[in-house]
């Protein structure tokens, strides 16, 4: 494949990708699979395969769509704690704010990041083989990504405010963000594995076919 066509098909597929991820993000339902105790959150599983697929750079511009998205949303349709990802929005004497897209944009775009090179370093391990545990190592690790330092950046950054509008102690707020990693980032993060290495393996033969 000379750099042109190179240049294009990346182009397309990067196209194709942003597509998804808007679609995902704004059609009703469409980001979420119901797994009956909550709905697993799939709009990062295009940024993955986007980046395992295009590399750490579009990798990390799909992930800034990703959050750019996030944002839009929590603006438009605001809840209780839309704060944390919206600086437009305000609840109270409570403000969204330079942080607010900290939190949401820099763990996702960190998801294109951390899944490339999780996937890469695990084709090495493996010299090229178990593809399979190479995507879903991909798929799992960035997933944990947007969920640990989202989280985790919630809490540093709007800890007390973030515990207010939920209406828990400060002294609980981080046994119920565990709570939250531990019942829905978990599942989140395995859903990831089965689905990207799914999906990214039938990608790499049709892409191989033409």
């Amino acid at each position: 494949m000379n750099t042109r066509t190179e240049k294009t098909r990346n182009l397309v597929l990067t196209a194709m990708f942003t597509a998804i991820i808007i679609a995902m993000a704004f059609v009703p339902y469409l980001g979420y699979i119901p797994l009956g105790f909550m709905n697993a959150t799939i709009i990062h599983i295009p940024v993955i395969i986007g980046a395992i697929i295009l590399g750490p750079k579009l990798g990390a511009f799909l992930g800034g769509v990703f959050g750019l998205t996030s944002m839009i949303n929590n603006t438009i349709h605001p809840n209780l704690t839309s704060f944390v990802f919206s600086p437009f929005y305000n609840i109270g004497d409570v403000h969204g704010n330079f942080w607010s897209i900290v939190i949401c944009m820099i763990p996702r775009i960190l998801i294109g990041v951390v899944s490339y090179y999780v996937y890469r370093g695990m084709v090495k391990i493996f010299k090229g083989k178990n593809t399979v545990i190479s995507l879903a190592a991909a798929g799992v690790a960035g997933a944990l990504t947007n969920t640990l330092l989202v989280m985790n950046g919630i809490y540093v950054l709007f800890g007390s405010n973030y515990a207010a509008a939920k209406g828990i102690a400060i002294d609980a707020l981080y046994t119920v963000i565990l709570g939250v990693i531990g019942t829905q980032g978990i599942p989140e993060a395995i859903v990831a594995g089965v689905l990207v290495s799914a999906i990214t393996r039938a990608l790499f033969v049709v892409m191989k076919n033409r």
